[in-house]
């Protein structure tokens, strides 16, 4: 018999469409560039990872943890969910210019965490020519407090639209700094470790994905690392370009790869279930 649980957000949200979307990769190293920039998140990071030893498993699991609770059944969601809770309930660090110890699962700290991702998705996916109404975009960020809530944050006190998110932002800024636990993430998303083999793979591909994701980071990011990044028209027509390489890969190609959630998602709901950005072009046709 088929499951049929549409899982937290379901075919017909905004979530279940721009997760799907291949530039969701360049989105997720443009939060990591950003999310470094918050001087107790970082260190929370650095304190506690094996990001250094275990690059690609960290990223892997990561993404695993996002396909789970987008295209996942309720249980598999809050299991997952219940995971990540638990890890950082066991997880604190250590702030070098105070000595103070805190836990990682701080909820300032899973808010910016949080927030950093979630404007990473919208900018890039819309930035590279992903179409969203400015309606879809604020359901995006309002759907995305059940991920919110899925870590341990309180969804009332997350914001719900994209005015809020850039609120957010405004408010956050004077915390944020560049640390020497920033550079090192910094200098280790543009590259990281590979087996000698995979070098010239890591300059070709992986270089240029983490170029661009640096790139997409607004600017007061830009201004913090004190680096120097392309013009925003510049910006725009990678992320446009890049956009139209990944998406030319048939649909039914990319989603072969593990951990496979959008097969089993469409296996599990039935045909038409599949991410489609056309869906939300007919929803915005129509006036939904």
């Amino acid at each position: 018999m088929r499951d049929t649980d549409p899982g937290l957000f379901g075919p017909a949200s905004v979530t279940w469409q721009i997760h799907g979307d291949p530039m969701m990769w360049v989105a997720g190293v443009r939060a990591l560039y950003l999310q470094a920039l918050h001087p107790r998140a970082v260190r929370g990071v650095t304190q506690n990872s094996d990001f250094r030893t275990d690059a690609w498993g960290r990223l892997l699991r990561t993404a695993d943890f996002v396909g789970t609770i987008t295209y996942g059944t309720t249980l598999e969601a809050e299991r997952a969910g219940a995971r990540v809770r638990g890890i950082h309930r066991r997880l604190s660090a250590q702030d070098p210019d105070s000595g103070a110890r805190f836990g990682v699962d701080d909820p300032e700290l899973l808010l910016w965490v949080h927030c950093a991702e979630i404007d990473s998705y919208l900018s890039v996916a819309r930035g590279s020519g992903y179409r969203l109404t400015d309606a879809q975009a604020d359901a995006y960020v309002d759907e995305q407090r059940e991920a919110a809530r899925l870590v341990g944050l309180d969804p009332a006190g997350v914001p719900a639209d994209t005015a809020e998110l850039s609120a957010y932002f405004e408010k956050i800024r004077p915390e944020l700094a560049l640390t020497p636990e920033a550079l090192e993430v910094h200098a280790f998303l543009r590259r990281p470790p590979v087996p000698t083999a995979l070098l010239p793979v890591r300059e070709a591909v992986w270089a240029q994905a983490a170029a661009l994701a640096y790139a997409a980071l607004p600017p007061f990011a830009h201004e913090l690392y004190g680096r120097p990044a392309p013009s925003v028209p510049v910006t725009l027509r990678r992320l446009r370009a890049t956009g139209r390489v990944l998406r030319a890969v048939p649909s039914y190609l990319r989603w072969q790869l593990p951990p496979g959630h959008i097969l089993k998602a469409v296996g599990r709901l039935g045909p038409g279930t599949h991410p489609s950005a056309y869906r939300l072009r007919e929803r915005a046709r129509a006036g939904i």
